[in-house]
């Protein structure tokens, strides 16, 4: 098979209607517009969001606080999920995504401090770490690194 010999599955594909093109074609003279009104117009419509005068839900919806839409999310785990380590190896965002703990990290890491740490010595790198986490990695022998 050759890359001239693609075609799209048997039904996939149909023509468009072609509008305004005769009475004889069943979509003549007004070509599904009906008749008058703004939507008839060429351009006509309204805006998105409008709701005929009405005072628009993303006006009347009360705003408060600030929202960083530059925010880089840090991805967060809690210690427990480092159990799975073997003792004095080194722990990073690659090696939890390779043993499945993470889906995707896209901007960096953080330890939190939920659940044990088995006493593991553990060299952890990662973005961030809360009080609780970097305490209990290091009374567990290993080091918390701010990378």
């Amino acid at each position: 098979m050759n890359l001239h010999e693609l075609t799209p599955a048997k039904g996939a594909t149909h023509v468009g209607k072609r509008k305004g093109r005769g009475r004889a074609t069943g979509n003549g003279k007004t070509a599904g517009r009906g008749h008058k009104g703004q939507k008839s117009r060429s351009g006509g419509g309204t805006r998105i969001g409008f709701e005929g005068g009405q005072m628009p839900l993303a006006r009347r919806v009360p705003k408060r606080g600030f929202n960083n839409i530059f925010a880089k999310p840090l991805t967060a785990i809690n210690v427990a999920a480092l159990n799975r380590f073997k003792d004095g190896s080194t722990v990073g965002a690659e090696e939890l995504l390779d043993a499945g703990v993470l889906s995707k990290c896209q901007y960096g890491l953080k330890i939190l401090g939920n659940g044990a740490l088995s006493s593991k010595k553990l060299t952890v790198k990662a973005k961030a770490f809360s009080e609780s986490a970097k305490q209990k990695i290091e009374a567990a022998g290993g080091k918390a690194e701010v990378v």
